[in-house]
């Protein structure tokens, strides 16, 4: 169990409040994991500055490497949030769980984006030569591969702050791969 408390609203600074306030107007609640970036008086801000940073990755490209990371990091909460986002941004079941694994057999051009996440999450940014050559092959400029490394950081971030607190997960549970037939 958690040392880790989800902070309430009148728990965190006057500045995390707003932006509170500003993730209950967009997103209808605070998602437990931003809540607990909250505990700093600076995080939860620094890091939806960077999440939400200009990048040459669209939201449904994001996806695919927030899939691919946060299964490589076992992160159950990540896993579900982003589970739930690629659907909404037109992802299927059968799908998430192939970018989950680091593959699109659907789409060549994101099976190599799929390729890389995991590839460079995996080996801690020492990609393989072979797969950042898929990557530029498939279509994907040395920009592109620039953001994924940058989103790669951006999700490993949340990734290790839910490993270390294992605040309650409030997006639908996900199964593990290991017992999915894909």
């Amino acid at each position: 169990m958690s040392t880790f408390n989800v902070p309430k609203r009148e728990e965190v600074s006057e500045g995390n409040q707003a932006i509170f306030d500003n993730l209950e107007k967009a997103l209808g609640f605070v998602p437990n994991l931003y809540a607990t970036y909250a505990h700093s008086e600076n995080a939860l801000g620094n890091y939806l500055a960077l999440s939400g940073a200009k990048t040459s990755l669209n939201a449904k490209q994001k996806e695919v490497v927030n899939l691919a990371v946060s299964q490589v990091n076992n992160c159950s909460y990540c896993l579900a949030a982003h589970t739930a986002i690629g659907k909404m941004n037109g992802f299927t079941e059968a799908q998430i769980l192939e970018l989950r694994a680091g593959e699109a057999s659907f789409d060549s051009k994101l099976d190599a984006l799929a390729k890389f996440a995991k590839n460079i999450t995996e080996n801690r940014g020492a990609t393989d030569e072979e797969v950042v050559t898929e990557f530029l092959n498939a279509g994907w400029t040395k920009e592109n591969l620039v953001d994924t490394i940058v989103l790669v950081g951006d999700k490993t971030i949340s990734n290790y702050l839910h490993r270390t607190t294992d605040v309650p997960v409030d997006f639908p549970a996900v199964q593990s791969l290991e017992t999915v037939q894909l």
